[in-house]
């Protein structure tokens, strides 16, 4: 069976996507349902960032059903503050249980994320974490593993990465259009 593709890394073993992101803000929300895998989930998170250069704050809600919601809230107090973050990691876990309980909010959360992340135009990585038992959580959150919270947070500085260059070609093509304009005018003005 083939296995996930995984990033290149830098000789310390810590991913280089989104190295050349110094100065990102990233809005990191966890839910604490589980607690140890939280725990890891986090230190996968902010090894990425870190290694990135990037600044991030971190807010704790109950369990991954709230992500979006406080997601939400924070992106729109920060803005507020003239303050906007450029992009966020989501963290938890969902663990298959007996009821119909684990679909809903499997199916929501991401849902969610996704609709958060559209409609704001905002990068989101997703580490919530949906699985069938308890060893399958371990084996995708520990660092030394799956490391799903740092892969969440590469995936987030991905996006800004494409953001950021895609803002700057468009930013590009609009001053060498104005330039150009501008100089058919002056040349129409000699006339």
């Amino acid at each position: 069976m083939a296995g996930p593709r995984q990033a290149k890394s830098d000789k310390a073993g810590t991913s280089v996507a989104g190295a050349n992101l110094k100065g990102a803000r990233i809005l990191v929300v966890e839910a604490r349902y589980y607690e140890k895998l939280a725990d890891e989930l986090l230190t996968g998170a902010t090894r990425a960032l870190d290694a990135a250069g990037a600044a991030f704050d971190v807010i704790t809600v109950p369990g991954a059903l709230e992500i979006p919601t406080a997601l939400a809230i924070a992106l729109d107090a920060a803005a507020a503050k003239k303050k906007p973050y450029d992009g966020a990691v989501a963290l938890g876990c969902v663990i298959l249980g007996e009821t119909f309980h684990f679909e809903i909010v499997s199916e929501q959360s991401a849902r969610g994320l996704m609709d958060v992340s559209i409609a704001r135009k905002i990068p989101i990585g997703n580490g919530i974490l949906t699985v069938d038992t308890e060893a399958q959580a371990w084996a995708r959150a520990r660092v030394s593993e799956g490391d799903k919270g740092g892969g969440a947070a590469q995936a987030a500085l991905a996006l800004i990465e494409i953001k950021r260059a895609v803002s700057k070609t468009a930013v590009s093509k609009t001053a060498a259009s104005k330039t150009a304009a501008s100089k058919t005018a002056v040349a129409k003005a000699k006339r």
